[in-house]
């Protein structure tokens, strides 16, 4: 709370000698200029300024979370809004899946050795920040209370991502009162609207108001009995098992259990795993990486899905996570980047965090209820589904949409790409879902075309086209 306290006076005293909040002619404040980032090795010239560092969240236990920040490329009079990504797991980095593997500016080449621009990078939208969360995440560190970084749940994840925001907020005031969208995939299914929700009532407590207008996640983690029965569904609807697995998983598996799974379940996953083989259970029709030095995937369970991304690929490159492995352990890469800057971060930076995920805790089985308490908020909220991952799959994010029972305002229907159908939406009384034809776990990877047409749409309150263009 005294960290909460601290961050709002230091944001409402920055607003007073700054001026209106919102304005892009706000003088740049000391910690802002020393936060950005000359360039990165190997970038490619760009007409935009990028910003990184850590916002301390906790100074008792010496809590940082590392960010990545790119202005918007096309803001000429200083409103385009704010928006604020998470990658999932619980344990993984929206630095290297997000801001330089999906929906960032640069894409990572083969080797680590330099970057390209991407050009569907959602900064040509909006301005966007990527932070690695919680701490144990890359590098968002704990320095005082090391056992932060090995263990963590939703409740503190929420609370340190909202103290973020209020301490970001105070370095770059310029941006406090822009419209404020929250995104991501996955398990941020759980971090996003935790996040929204404690936005909303410190709004309503709280002399800073954050002026949050939605939020948008792809293929989420929702509720643990959808999510489990959507899975098994999945595997069997796209010929992923057999009839006998299928039937004894539905026989056998107790998903409404938290405890969930008998010895006779855990041989049915068994065999599942078995019948699925080695194949890319993130985008189930694409190669997987087979780079010796690639790690296997972790067999499938009931749990909480594996934080281990090597199945989400990149649109040209199937090993690309090893890639980004490469580029962010390079001293002179977390030297532009302001990472690491102590020393103290005592082991090499991964995609994600095996242990962090291992000991995580407080995991709710279920976010529908906070999904309508953020309905009621009037929030805009959006969710879309690569239609081939099956980790998350289309099948579990219906079944947990269809158990919020929501009006529907606007039936199924097919949205265009151009020439070509996009995938399907659907409108409910206070909620959007829209599939993504042909994209897997991570939609930027396979289709950023065609998401960042879903970003446009969502952030614009423009419907997505109903016919070929």
């Amino acid at each position: 709370m005294a960290m909460f306290q601290f961050l709002v006076a230091l944001l409402l005293v920055r607003s007073l000698i700054g001026g209106r909040a919102h304005s892009h002619k706000m003088p740049i404040t000391l910690d802002q200029d020393a936060d950005r980032v000359t360039a990165l090795p190997g970038q490619p010239l760009v007409g935009f300024n990028l910003y990184a560092g850590n916002v301390t969240v906790d100074r008792s236990e010496g809590r940082d979370l590392f960010y990545v920040f790119a202005q918007c490329s096309n803001d000429t009079y200083g409103t385009k809004p704010l928006v604020l990504w998470f990658n999932g797991g619980p344990g993984c980095s929206s630095i290297a899946s997000g801001f330089a593997r999906e929906n960032g500016p640069f894409q990572i080449l083969p080797g680590g050795s330099s970057l390209i621009i991407n050009e569907f990078s959602w900064n040509a939208e909006v301005n966007m920040i990527w932070l690695e969360s919680p701490t144990g995440v890359g590098f968002s560190y704990a320095r005082l209370n090391t056992t932060a970084n090995t263990g963590g749940g939703d409740t503190r994840t929420a609370e340190d991502a909202y103290n973020f925001l209020v301490g970001w907020l105070g370095r770059f005031p310029q941006y406090h009162g822009r419209e404020f969208y929250i995104t991501g995939e996955s398990y941020a299914g759980h971090y996003v609207p935790q996040l929204a929700k404690l936005i909303v009532e410190h709004n309503s407590a709280s002399p800073l108001k954050i002026n949050l207008s939605g939020y948008m996640i792809g293929n989420p983690d929702i509720d643990n009995y959808w999510d489990q029965t959507g899975d098994i569904d999945f595997h069997y609807s796209h010929a992923m098992i057999s009839t006998e697995t299928y039937n004894g998983l539905k026989a056998n598996c107790n998903f409404s259990d938290e405890n969930c799974c008998s010895t006779r379940c855990e041989e049915f996953f068994a065999t599942m795993n078995f019948e699925i083989g080695n194949i890319d259970y993130y985008s189930i029709y694409t190669d997987r990486c087979i780079r010796s030095n690639a790690k296997p995937m972790q067999s499938r369970s009931w749990t909480r899905k594996t934080p281990t991304d090597r199945g989400m690929r990149a649109r040209y490159d199937p090993c690309s996570e090893d890639n980004a492995e490469v580029y962010f352990n390079r001293p002179d890469v977390q030297l532009a980047l302001h990472a690491n800057t102590t020393g103290v971060i005592p082991y090499r930076w991964t995609m994600c965090s095996n242990v962090l995920y291992a000991n995580w805790t407080d995991a709710p089985q279920s976010m529908i209820s906070t999904y309508h308490y953020l309905i009621a908020a009037g929030l805009k909220i959006w969710i879309y589904s690569g239609d081939v991952d099956s980790v998350v799959p289309v099948t579990s994010t219906r079944y947990s949409i269809e158990a919020m029972k929501l009006p529907v305002s606007k039936p199924w229907h097919p949205w265009y790409d151009y020439q070509q159908v996009g995938g399907r939406t659907v409108v409910y009384d206070g909620l959007t879902f829209v599939t993504v034809r042909g994209a897997g776990h991570q939609v930027p990877l396979l289709e950023a075309g065609r998401l960042l047409q879903v970003f446009r749409a969502f952030v614009s309150g423009k419907p997505l086209p109903g016919a070929p263009f």
